[in-house]
């Protein structure tokens, strides 16, 4: 006896099951029947989704990805650039290592499709600036490392709003300040890595010293999480329960490089009194004096200029007169013919005999 549920179905719903469910049977085929994913070539997986890519000269992300891969591990090879689109097909990917790659062009959309991404390792490449929107897509990130490029700024754009983004590591490039709202789009962030960077204490440093200040260092002997004074732990390996107190690595060897007076100075030491005049409103007299001396100036610098003119033309005028002065004049030429000189007589005569 058929249930009544089947009995009752369409035609054309029974046409659509049949239709999907070689549909349903693809989903755990990205794996093979032993646990390891299907593995793309030049690689090495093992069970568990592990891709194993790593120190194989590869030029280029390899193709052949599927939701099977877990973790891609890509350091030491030789990939320049992430076009858009690079990791197409590995939409369950949460572990990404694309360390010393020599890499320094990642595309605003080159990590499109990786949502269930959690950890990002791109240290030691020479990435020098990051397009906006580049991170956008990885909503449930929790460990970005950016250690060792050559990156002078990074744009909140960059980043975007990373609400599980525990860890960020900027430590060793060429940063000298800290965009202003970078670190507000990252409410779960507990460890930051600074060290090895140019700051110059001035008013574009001003927000990282109210965060430093905002979420001191945690008391001796109290647990530090990650924020430990080591080497920096491996970022693909499963992270471990972080305390709920947010504490900053290393600021005890984040210095001022300058200004002078503030060279060496810990940022944790700098006081807010120091950024005062930063974005300071001006007054109404100010504004006036620099109304009137915009136009002042402009004169006065056009009448020097047009003084020194006039005199340097004055000297070189003065000077010619002089040297004129100086030099003998000419006599005119004679009009008169000149005579010719009288010929030798003993010449002529001896000119004569000879004839």
């Amino acid at each position: 006896m058929r249930s009544p549920c089947l009995v009752r179905l369409p035609p054309p719903l029974w046409l659509l099951l049949l239709w999907s469910r070689p549909t349903w049977a693809q989903s755990p085929a990205a794996a093979t029947p032993g646990g390891t994913p299907r593995c793309p070539e030049a690689c090495a997986c093992a069970p568990g989704g592990q891709a194993n890519c790593s120190g194989r000269a590869l030029p280029a992300v390899p193709t052949g990805l599927t939701r099977g891969v877990r973790a891609l591990l890509l350091n030491r090879n030789r990939v320049r650039a992430l076009p858009p689109g690079a990791f197409l097909g590995a939409g369950a990917l949460q572990r990404l290592n694309l360390r010393e790659n020599g890499l320094s062009c990642v595309h605003a959309r080159a990590f499109w499709g990786l949502g269930a991404l959690q950890l990002l390792d791109l240290s030691a490449n020479q990435l020098e600036v990051l397009a906006p929107g580049t991170f956008q897509p990885l909503r449930a990130l929790r460990a970005l490392s950016l250690t060792g490029n050559r990156l002078a700024r990074l744009e909140p754009a960059a980043l975007g709003v990373l609400p599980l983004l525990r860890a960020l590591s900027l430590q060793d490039n060429e940063l000298k300040a800290l965009a202003p709202g970078l670190l507000a789009g990252l409410p779960a962030l507990r460890t930051l890595r600074l060290r090895g960077n140019p700051w110059v204490c001035g008013c574009g440093l001003r927000p990282l010293c109210a965060w430093l200040r905002r979420h001191p260092l945690p008391a001796p002997g109290e647990p530090r999480g990650r924020a430990g004074g080591g080497g920096e732990p491996p970022l693909l390996q499963p992270p471990r329960r972080l305390t709920p107190r947010l504490c900053p690595t290393d600021t005890e060897t984040l210095l001022c490089v300058s200004p002078g007076l503030l060279t060496l100075t810990p940022l944790t030491a700098v006081p807010d009194a120091a950024f005062t005049h930063c974005g300071r409103p001006l007054s109404a007299r100010d504004l006036a004096v620099a109304c009137a001396l915009g136009p002042v100036s402009f004169l006065a610098s056009l009448a020097v200029c047009l003084a020194l003119g006039a005199a340097v033309t004055a000297c070189r005028t003065r000077r010619r007169h002089r040297s004129a002065a100086r030099r003998p004049l000419k006599r005119p030429p004679d009009p008169r013919p000149v005579p010719a000189p009288p010929a030798d007589l003993g010449a002529l005569a001896a000119g004569r005999g000879l004839a």
